[in-house]
């Protein structure tokens, strides 16, 4: 039964699975985009975004907190003066988990985990993106809109008038 198991255990005694996400944060933190394994990325993520929650607030409590979680001066210093400001207006939601396939070896499902505003290629598209978007909005079944729907109507009602006058004479 899984009563009360609220996290993954990644098939860890406590100390190696604090020893693994404590290694995985600080990589993340220096590299901004490392490649693991799915379920490992999803335990990340619960262990990273409440330190960057905390990061937002520059003081020295807030660096002795995170320092307790990260054994590593290195990305305390990085997260503190150059994660935070980045996405320090976000309300939260501050990786970005992309899927990337099945290991060679043991066929375990792959993941990107990343920081959401590092990728500059994603930032490129979501702006064009939003560039685009500022036209007619598109649907999926192709209907029309309710104003292209009353102007049709309008139309249609003209004709059928001009064909009633046309027969009365």
């Amino acid at each position: 039964m899984r009563h009360g198991k609220k996290h993954n255990h990644l098939g860890r005694k406590r100390g190696a699975r604090v020893a693994l996400l404590k290694n995985l944060s600080n990589a993340l933190i220096l590299e901004k985009r490392i490649n693991t394994t799915l379920a490992k990325a999803k335990a990340l993520r619960t262990h990273v975004e409440p330190l960057i929650t905390k990061s937002k607030t520059n003081s020295t409590h807030s660096r002795r907190v995170v320092f307790r979680y990260l054994q590593n001066k290195h990305a305390v210093n990085e997260l503190f003066t150059e994660v935070a400001p980045k996405i320090g207006d976000r309300p939260g939601g501050y990786l970005r988990i992309i899927k990337t396939g099945f290991r060679q070896g043991d066929g375990a499902e792959m993941a990107m985990i990343e920081f959401v505003d590092y990728n500059e290629v994603m930032l490129k598209l979501k702006a064009e993106g939003a560039g685009k978007a500022s036209g007619k909005k598109r649907t999926r079944r192709g209907r029309k809109k309710s104003s292209d729907a009353a102007a049709t109507a309008t139309a249609a009602a003209a004709t059928a008038k001009a064909v009633v006058k046309d027969e009365e004479e």
